[in-house]
């Protein structure tokens, strides 16, 4: 399955489609219509007839201004999907370069990243743009494509809540979040992400580099927990927090479950 939804691309990392699993009452998540990835600014211009190829209609950028002003992504001559960005810091910092401020070791990586994700469902910035990524998810009349910087983590969690929504089982929202440690050119990805980190906090082993560029199912667990912890349940979180409600929920299986 990994092999089949990951779209080999050469400088844009994490490219995959998120649908295709089994969802609520039997039905399938439809394939070809969700798409999740990490920022374009290195797309190649094989890459872009590729990404164009998927006739994208709309964008949902989780990158705050700070993150796409500076790194801004490349397009296809006729690009005309509709990007959707928060004019406001999302998360001050991609998850793992946050992590990587002060730590030496990669269990203090882990440890960073793992405080971050506790709270990830109530970043201040951050929920606007997943309150975004619904609606956008509702009104989409295409394929849709949702990123931030790595791919990895803001939109591991907005992907996990969407799956979520549409009957997809835990486990397989777990292996599908995991599958940023397999996908595509896992090396170059560990490498652009080691520049933007030692370029701003200096000299980082590479074990510590490794630790931050990936997942490990406990940190999606902890993020799930912590809104569980907070609100009972994910279905009340999506409701209260992200405006999300039961009528919100059918009308999204509706449009992206098919038997």
């Amino acid at each position: 399955m990994a092999e089949t939804r990951v779209l080999p691309l050469q400088g844009v990392h994490n490219f995959r489609d998120y649908g295709g699993y089994a969802g609520a009452g039997g039905a399938q998540v439809k394939s070809g219509l969700l798409w999740r990835s990490a920022q374009h600014v290195e797309a190649s211009d094989t890459d872009l007839e590729a990404i164009h190829g998927l006739g994208i209609t709309t964008v949902i950028d989780l990158r705050g201004p700070s993150e796409y002003e500076a790194n801004p992504c490349r397009r296809h001559s006729d690009f005309s999907a509709q990007v959707f960005r928060y004019p406001e810091e999302t998360a001050g910092l991609a998850l793992h370069t946050e992590a990587a401020d002060g730590v030496v070791t990669a269990a203090e990586a882990r440890a960073a990243m793992m405080r971050l994700y506790n709270g990830i469902a109530f970043r201040e910035n951050l929920v606007p743009m997943l309150r975004c990524y619904f609606e956008v998810l509702r009104r989409a009349e295409g394929p849709t494509l949702v990123h931030c910087v790595a791919g990895k983590d803001r939109t591991g969690f907005a992907v996990a809540l969407s799956q979520h929504v549409l009957g997809v089982a835990r486990d397989d929202i777990l292996a599908d979040y995991l599958l940023t440690n397999q996908a595509g050119n896992i090396e170059a990805r560990i490498a652009a992400g080691a520049d933007h980190i030692r370029a701003r906090h200096g000299g980082i082993d590479d074990a510590t580099i490794r630790t931050l560029m990936g997942v490990e199912e406990d940190y999606l667990r902890t993020a799930l927990a912590a809104v569980e912890g907070r609100h009972g349940s994910i279905d009340a979180y999506l409701t209260d927090v992200l405006g999300v409600d039961h009528v919100a929920r059918e009308e999204l299986r509706a449009h992206y479950l098919e038997v």
